[in-house]
């Protein structure tokens, strides 16, 4: 097998270099080939004969996991698989690895910076300094943190380490999680009516399936108060944007800030972007030099384990290794 030249296709990928896959998967005398092609056709021609395949955005679908003739991995730079069809790769034999919990601090702290961002007008109020405007009111009205209550939504890693944090700033913490049963005392499990009645922030922190697709609809953003944010740092498509539009045009609610959108990049002319009261960031909540390295190094290694003969830190589809479809 070391003898053998072993070919890994990386679909697509935003880092300015793979050095560090190539670097790590040279110890398997590997051929990195950076596709960066987001056509079905291409990654259907370039990867039949791969062994490995890395991805980041671009869907795999049942049918390129079906063109595989030999691929034993498909491992994905960070944490949601949404984008790639597990069930047909679980059919096929092909380990489905991703890297969980690599942005957890990352993630948080930008869901907390957002949440601050709301509460305290800073984005409003440099803006309107830039336009030469000065003054507490031009961002009135706003409250302390202290004593209000913030609702997460997905108590996994990222949700949990918003919770912790969130605490210092004297906010009181409720979730919602079908898959979580019991927590710490200072985190009230409730169910999703009660965290949209009750909030006065709501945090998404959750992963985008079927289950979670438009949570956050036009009757459960009219269902939160009207001094309520809804901050998003996990996937665009858990809030349906025409009903967020509405939601924030007419005050429904106060305000929003938002790492991801259903659609990335996002069309230039959609109304949401024009709108005062929410904030954009462009899906960067991840984003850290150590973070970078970390994903990077990590997804390569999934990868190199897989085609040593051993087993990846991360497995999403474990039944595979039974042989169960």
């Amino acid at each position: 097998m070391f003898g053998k030249k072993l070919k890994v296709v990386i679909t697509d990928c935003n880092h300015p270099s793979v050095e560090i896959e190539r670097r790590i998967l040279s110890e398997l005398n590997t051929e990195v080939i950076l596709l960066n092609s987001n056509k079905k056709g291409n990654i259907i021609k370039i990867a039949e004969n791969a062994d490995g395949i890395i991805n980041q955005r671009v869907p795999i679908t049942r049918e390129i996991i079906k063109s595989l003739n030999k691929c034993k991995v498909i491992a994905r730079y960070g944490v949601g698989v949404d984008n790639i069809d597990v069930k047909a790769a679980t059919e096929y034999g092909i380990i489905v690895a991703n890297v969980p919990d690599y942005c957890v601090d990352e993630v948080s702290t930008h869901a907390i910076a957002l949440i601050l961002n709301c509460a305290r007008g800073i984005i409003l109020f440099n803006g309107k300094i830039k336009e030469k405007r000065w003054g507490f009111s031009l961002a009135t009205p706003l409250f302390r943190t202290q004593g209000k209550t913030l609702g997460i939504f997905g108590l996994g890693r990222i949700g949990s380490a918003v919770a912790k944090k969130s605490i210092g700033f004297g906010l009181k913490i409720i979730a919602c999680d079908p898959y979580v049963s019991k927590t710490n005392t200072k985190i009230k499990m409730v169910n999703f009516p009660q965290l949209l009645s009750e909030s006065d922030f709501i945090s998404i922190n959750a992963s985008l399936t079927d289950e979670t697709w438009h949570s956050f609809g036009e009757n459960e953003l009219r269902a939160m108060k009207k001094s309520a944010y809804l901050i998003n740092t996990a996937r665009g498509p858990i809030i349906n944007e025409k009903a967020l539009y509405q939601a924030l045009k007419n005050k429904w609610i106060a305000g929003a800030g938002l790492d991801v959108l259903e659609k990335e990049p996002p069309d230039w002319n959609n109304p949401l972007l024009k709108l005062d009261n929410v904030i954009f960031t462009p899906h960067s909540a991840f984003y850290s030099e150590e973070s970078y390295i970390e994903l990077k190094t990590r997804t390569a290694k999934a990868v190199l384990s897989v085609l040593n003969g051993k087993l990846p830190e991360t497995i999403i589809n474990p039944q595979v290794l039974n042989g169960k479809k």
